[in-house]
Formats: structure tokens, sequence, C-alpha cells
């Protein structure tokens, strides 16, 4: 196996191992298999019971029993196309319960759309499932996938995007509180051609670019009764950016946010995130960019997120925060106002 793919088999082991860390139950996972059907699998030792809630905070006493001593590791369940399943693997020798659920949302015209549960965390917690979603943009989804978001009763949107990516792609997600800070495209583009080869020095850029929409995101993550989405366009260099930070908060291990971080190559479907735009007819630099940046093979298959020596790009924002701040808490405090306190309130609201 060379360097790449060993670096990547070591990722997605990480990532699908991490929310069972903490538990029994280990390697658990949901798949959705077709339209109707999602599979679970997992190992352990003794037998398991399985069962399905169609909320994240059910709990076994309001979930429904569908296998009961599972030795085979595997279930398949018959689900709504629309529905998101949450599922409960209690291991019948010592009653622990481990919750699962679908990463990624089966959406028909969405990108990266995905949950943050189960991921461990401080304390031998984890992150609750059904509380946070990182995305990509939103600017084409079907009635489907709009009934199917509804059911995650977002309460609030935070958008990350610039002024002009957010008017030529804008949200179809409604009834929710949606919040952005304004800033051209071109403020990026300043620091230098936004490619694979240069992304590194972008990133070394968003602790101080995207301090203000920072400020927003942690300022509704804090509010009591919220369930937030927050996107970026691809929802994984500015959406990444914030979600390492959120998860670094929550004390998840920074090789878990990296394993993250790289889902975004898989669940990515570039074509849904921005419209096709006509460079042509682009009002401003910034848009005839992103035009063109549409036609290149680049846009249109995610490509893998770290350097020629395997650093992942995120690495850099992390590297940048340490050198300038002294670490993740001193940035957030310092240039976001989140405290010592605010941090105790997060994890008391998004972890179990």
């Amino acid at each position: 196996m060379n360097r790449k793919l060993a670096y990547l088999a070591s990722v997605f082991a990480v990532t699908f191992t991490a929310s069972g860390a903490f538990a029994a139950v280990m390697d658990q996972k949901v798949e959705r298999s077709a339209a109707d059907k999602v599979v679970v699998t997992w190992t352990n030792k003794a037998p398991v019971d399985v069962y399905v809630a169609d909320s994240a905070d059910a709990g076994v006493a309001k979930a429904k029993l569908v296998s009961d001593d599972n030795k085979k590791g595997r279930f398949e369940f018959v689900v709504d196309p629309t529905a998101r399943p949450y599922f409960l693997l209690k291991d019948t020798k010592d009653g622990v319960t481990t919750e699962i659920a679908e990463r990624a949302l089966p959406l028909e015209q969405g990108s990266n759309f995905r949950d943050l549960g189960g991921y461990p965390a401080a304390g031998g917690k984890h992150v609750r499932w059904g509380m946070v979603f990182r995305s990509g943009g939103t600017p084409m989804l079907t009635d489907a996938d709009l009934a199917r978001i509804k059911l995650l009763k977002l309460t609030d949107m935070v958008d990350l995007r610039s002024a002009e990516e957010r008017t030529v792609a804008p949200s179809k997600i409604e009834d929710v509180r949606y919040t952005a800070v304004g800033y051209s495209m071109q403020r990026m583009m300043n620091q230098g051609p936004i490619d694979t080869t240069r992304l590194g020095g972008v990133y070394r850029n968003f602790p101080t670019l995207l301090a203000p929409q920072m400020r927003v995101l942690f300022k509704t993550l804090l509010e009591e009764g919220t369930t937030v989405a927050y996107n970026c366009s691809a929802g994984q260099d500015r959406t990444g950016f914030a979600t390492a930070l959120l998860l670094t908060t929550l004390g998840v291990p920074r090789d878990v946010i990296f394993a993250d971080y790289h889902l975004s190559t898989t669940y990515r479907r570039p074509q849904f995130e921005t419209p096709k735009l006509d460079a042509a007819a682009m009002p401003t630099p910034a848009l005839k960019y992103i035009a063109g940046f549409q036609q290149g093979p680049a846009a249109a298959k995610p490509q893998p997120l770290f350097d020629a020596e395997h650093k992942p790009f995120l690495a850099n924002a992390f590297a940048e925060i340490e050198e300038k701040w002294g670490s993740v808490e001193a940035y957030l405090d310092k240039e976001v106002g989140v405290d010592a306190a605010d941090i105790a309130k997060l994890r008391a609201k998004y972890l179990e």
C-alpha cells in the first residue's frame, strides 16, 4: 500500500471507530444501501439488542426494539426514504448502550451535509447526535431534501460564505434563523490563488479572516435550545476550520478532528454546491473567478485535503493559532469571545 492510500486507510479507520471508543460496542456505522434501506453494522463480544428511534434523544425507553440478541453484527432496516433513524445498540451482557446514525444525510441534491454526533470527547463522553450539522451550499435542494432536513428541527443556519457566493447560490432551507457576516470573496483571493497547491497559505489566514464568522457561530451554538447547521460552499475549508474549533472545545482528539475533516472528500458533490455560472455575465472579479473555477477539472471532483507531503491543509490553521495565540482555547478567548466558562457550557450542551 502506498503512502497516500495508507494515510487514507488510517483516516477512515479512525472515523468509523471513533464514536465507539468509550463504549462496549465498536466499529458501529449506519449506511444507506437503498433509498428505503439502511444497514447497521458493529463488532461486539456479546449479542446486541438493536433499537430504532426517530429522534436523537429518545433513549431505549422510547425506542422500538427491532432486533434482539443479535449475534451477527449486522442488521438491515427498511425506512421511509425521507426518515432519519437513530439506532441504539445495547450490549446484552453489560447493558451499555451506544447510539449511532448515518453520518451524512442522503440528500438528492445536497453536498456534504453531515452530523457531528458520536465522536469521542472530553471525560469519556461523546458528541450528541442530531444537534450540530456541517454542510456545503444548499441552493439546489429538492423538495424531498427539504422534507428530510425539516426532520432535523433546525433552529439556526450560520452561513460562512461571502456575499458573492450567497447572492448566486442562496440557501433553500427556510423556517430557520439565518445568519451571515458580509464580506467579499476578494478578501480570500487577495491571499493568492485558491488552488490545491496554495491552500495551506489560505488556511493560515483563516483564524484572522474568519474571526467575525466564528463569533457569530459560537454565539449561536451557546444559546439555549438551538440546533445548528453551518456551511460554506464546499463544506470543507471554512466549514472544516469552524468544525475543528468546535470539536477542540468539546475535547475531541486531534486525529478524530482530522478524520472528520477528510470525510469531505467522500461526501462532497460539487455539482450541487453552486449553480453553473456564466463568467462573462458575472459583475465582479470574485464571481468571474468562481465561474471560471467551475470550468476546470478540479471543480468537478472533490480533491484530497492534504499537500504533497500528506499534511492536512487544516494543520496549517492549527499551526497559525498555536504560533500566534498559543492554543485554540486562547485564540477563542481573545478573538472569538469564548472563555473557559463558555467551553464548559458547550460541553454540557453537546456532550453526553
